[in-house]
């Protein structure tokens, strides 16, 4: 029940099933009322609560809690029926019953469709009451992301090894056959025994904060299937039009940085996502890669609108490369960790999501380059949401899709093939096999989409075999369905002869952007996508006709905010719009002037998030992100972008340069820095990030060399790893410093400070918290001989001014990212 803890269900499902709804909430409430416990009058306000129509509400407690009640009314309800109420919460202090993993209606829906290959049905279901084994995929740079494997496989990994938890053998986690560079691994390691070992618990540590730093994600197995067959490379334009939670999202930044040297690639990433609360989910994930190239937006991917980029002076619609279609689904795929869905089941859920799946898919075709790849997926087992959705975009595009044989580009994979015929089945247990056959009551229910194709010749035409279907039982994974299409033409309502040739276009107001095409606002009809709305009007070759219009409009030139409230609803919180730095801005030549910035440095990229005041924070996009920003400010909802660079000292006016480096973009911006560059040795590096302000005194020699020539203020620390040393970490480190008048301190995130560590065989430990001091210890294996380590949870609170050189821990991140739209971090005190 809703506001209420996990033991208020079990008891009224219990009596709502004997007694019915009203009586329930009675007898619930009376238990509640009776129940003798420490804080008597909580439990007699919830009663109240109870008796409300509609249940309890989450925000009147809290009010309620403040009154006092009689003494005597509690004694009253301390004396009645105790012992009559002691059997009936007996049950709650448990929670919540288990789930039994059964549901008829589902074993005799699959076992009909014939999904399951004969003789392994019984292995089929065994394998869904098993939980689903944990995965993690290692991320980031290809260079960092080796060495995360070398230590995970060198020490974490080998500590586990002939390791015994209450009895039973611990299993090593294992490489994912088929995912390339054995950067992904499953293991069946549960939370609950990580924590019952000191060793186990160590490498959950490590799990916990590798994954906030972003060098680890947690996630499913055949989640990781999609953005590998999608193909991506650095030049590739990317729509991921339901993104959220953003663990492909992820997947496919990584693909466009396979070139760590690259620090703008060609290609971008759009990560949609309907839901305004998950796209800031999103935003959390994709900062975690801190990328220039990722733009995340929130629309309806049903209706996501078309967008313009400027091609040599000409508007031009933007096809994508590569799309991502992971629709929304029923789920039952994933069963072995949403156990809820068991009882929940039922054909119902397919039935109404599959016109959604076919808009969305029908709206991602639409706007595919030609040659271009779409990957369809969702984590259901139904065909109805799956073959059928397929089939009906094949039939509807009339030769311009067509499904790609990927059956040996990914190597190791089981997967068994698409089927071919299937049946429609009613939540009640009826079944129709033909679209005649469905009498007009179920008209609205059961569409004609839903069924195969009844052609012979059309239907083997399809390939349908070509769509994958992961099985649970075949690699212990969650259930998974991909179809990947490739698009030969235009879609066929995009070449149809225009109906109103040569008219006029009707003028608009110019502030308000007109789309690209009138139904851009609203869900299209999934029988009639959009040939009204574009009809006449090549693919490739659509550009805006009334942009002079548009253009002579009262909009702010690099100004983009979020679209006018007449032109789409806007739900969540208000953006703060993206302003780019004017060319001839007197901010920026200081800071060209002090970092010594390369000439190509292209700072029509440089963005701030406000339109009036100081700018406190300067970001920076791709070239080709700025251009689609641009040119669409008014048509798309953009709630983040960009990565930070610099931000603005408190006390800027001080030093040469208002402006420090931020570590979140300094991978982007160091190739262009030519100015205020230190190069340590792996030993300074120890030092720089386990010690708060280090005198010169306590770094090498030829680091003091090259700082002492320098000006106070932001600095650039870089280790280049040495080839004939092996035994050393062999990734590059930037990161960002300061320069003070005897000490030097580095700007990097807490979880961040703790990755570069562990990575050069360094474990941070808590033991001396109270002193204010952080202890950096050799760990075991190629990475060093055990020590203690700090969790992430656990760091020690600096004790000591930030102008003392004492060693103290690195626990307050001066540099994490802020929200999109919430105010600058608290500048720390700087070193004088």
């Amino acid at each position: 029940m809703r506001g209420g803890p996990a033991g208020w269900q079990l008891p009224l499902r219990v009596v709502d099933e004997e007694h019915g709804q009203e009586d329930a909430v009675g007898r619930a409430a009376e238990a509640l009322g009776r129940r003798a416990c420490a804080n008597p009058e909580r439990h007699r306000q919830r009663g109240q609560l109870l008796q409300r129509p509609g249940g309890p509400r989450r925000h009147s407690k809290v009010g309620a809690r403040r009154r006092v009640a009689p003494v005597d009314r509690v004694r009253q309800h301390e004396r009645q029926g105790s012992q009559e109420a002691h059997g009936a919460l007996q049950g709650w202090e448990g929670g919540y019953p288990e789930i039994v993993k059964e549901n008829k209606l589902f074993e005799h829906y699959y076992q009909e469709l014939k999904i399951v290959p004969e003789g392994e049905w019984d292995q089929f279901m065994e394998a869904l009451r098993e939980p689903l084994p944990a995965t993690l995929r290692i991320t980031g740079y290809k260079s960092h992301a080796k060495e995360i494997l070398h230590c995970l496989k060198n020490k974490y990994f080998k500590e586990l090894e002939d390791l015994e938890v209450d009895g039973q053998k611990v299993e090593v986690p294992q490489p994912l056959s088929w995912y390339p560079e054995e950067l992904a691994w499953h293991t069946n390691l549960s939370r609950k025994i990580l924590r019952k070992s000191p060793q186990l618990e160590k490498f959950h540590q490590f799990l916990v904060s590798e994954t906030e730093s972003g060098n680890i994600s947690r996630q499913e197995a055949v989640s990781m299937i999609p953005p590998l067959l999608l193909n991506a490379h650095p030049h590739h334009k990317i729509l991921d039009m339901c993104a959220a939670p953003g663990s492909k999202t992820t997947q496919l930044i990584e693909m466009l940085h396979a070139d760590m040297n690259v620090p703008f690639p060609e290609g971008f990433v759009i990560a949609n996502d309907v839901d305004n609360k998950r796209c800031y989910l999103l935003v959390h994930q994709a900062k975690r890669l801190s990328s220039p190239c990722i733009m995340v937006v929130n629309h309806d991917a049903s209706s996501i609108p078309r967008l313009k980029i400027d091609v040599n002076g000409r508007k031009e619609i933007l096809f994508y490369d590569r799309i991502l279609c992971d629709v929304p689904c029923s789920g039952d795929g994933t069963m072995r960790k949403n156990i809820d869905v068991w009882k929940k089941w039922t054909t119902l859920n397919s039935l109404q999501l599959h016109g959604l799946q076919l808009r969305i898919a029908t709206r991602g075709a639409e706007q595919l380059v030609e040659g271009g790849r779409m990957v369809y997926s969702t984590c259901s087992l139904n065909p109805i949401e799956d073959e059928a959705v397929i089939a009906s975009l094949l039939e509807k595009s009339e030769g311009a899709l067509e499904l790609a044989d990927v059956s040996s580009e990914l190597p190791g994979l089981k997967w068994m093939p698409g089927i071919t015929h299937w049946k429609v089945m009613t939540k009640d247990g009826q079944w129709f096999t033909e679209w005649e056959g469905v009498p007009h009551s179920r008209h609205t229910q059961i569409r004609p989409t839903m069924f195969p194709p009844k052609d012979p010749e059309k239907l083997q035409a399809m390939h349908l075999e070509r769509c994958l279907r992961i099985l649970p039982h075949h690699q212990n994974t969650g259930g998974f369905f991909v179809a990947v299409l490739v698009k030969k033409s235009s879609m066929p309502w995009n070449k149809r002869p225009p109906k109103l040739q040569g008219e006029p276009v009707e003028p608009r107001e110019p502030v308000r952007s007109s789309p690209v095409h009138p139904t851009e606002g609203a869900a299209a009809d999934p029988t009639e996508p959009e040939s009204k709305a574009i009809s006449g009007l090549d693919d490739t070759d659509i550009t805006e006709r009334n942009e002079n219009v548009e253009n002579s409009g009262s909009k702010k030139d690099g100004v983009c905010g979020p679209p006018p409230s007449k032109k789409m609803k806007l739900f969540g919180f208000k953006e703060d719009p993206f302003v780019f730095i004017p060319e001839d801005d007197p901010l920026f030549p200081p800071i060209q002037k002090f970092y010594a910035l390369d000439p190509s440095f292209p700072k029509m990229n440089l963005l701030t998030r406000t339109t009036e005041g100081k700018k406190r924070q300067l970001y920076m996009v791709s070239k080709e992100l700025r251009n689609v920003l641009v040119n669409n400010s008014e048509r798309m909802k953009v709630i983040n972008t960009g990565i930070k660079v610099w931000c603005r000292n408190n006390s800027g006016e001080e030093f040469d340069c208002a402006f420090r480096l931020a570590q979140e973009g300094i991978y982007t911006l160091y190739p262009f820095i030519n100015s205020r560059i230190i190069t340590v040795s792996i030993e300074d590096v120890k030092i720089l990030l386990t010690q708060e302000n280090p005198f010169f005194r306590k770094l090498s020699s030829e680091t003091y060399s090259q700082a002492k020539d320098l000006a106070k203020g932001s600095i650039v620390l870089k280790y280049e790893p040495d080839p004939t040393k092996p035994d050393t970490l062999q990734c590059p480190i930037v990161l960002c410093g300061w320069r003070g008048k005897a000490s030097i301190r580095t700007f990097v995130p807490k979880n961040e400070r703790l990755h570069y560590l562990r990575m050069m065989g360094l474990e941070v430990s808590a033991e001396k918290k109270k002193e204010g001091t952080v202890v950096a210890q050799q760990s075991a294996g190629s990475c060093g001989p055990p020590g203690d380590e700090a969790s992430a949870e656990h760091g020690a609170e600096p004790a000591a001014s930030a102008d003392s050189s004492e060693d103290i821990s690195p626990d307050v991140s001066v540099d994490a990212a802020p929200g999109p739209s919430g105010p600058a971090p608290a500048e720390a005190a700087l070193p004088r």
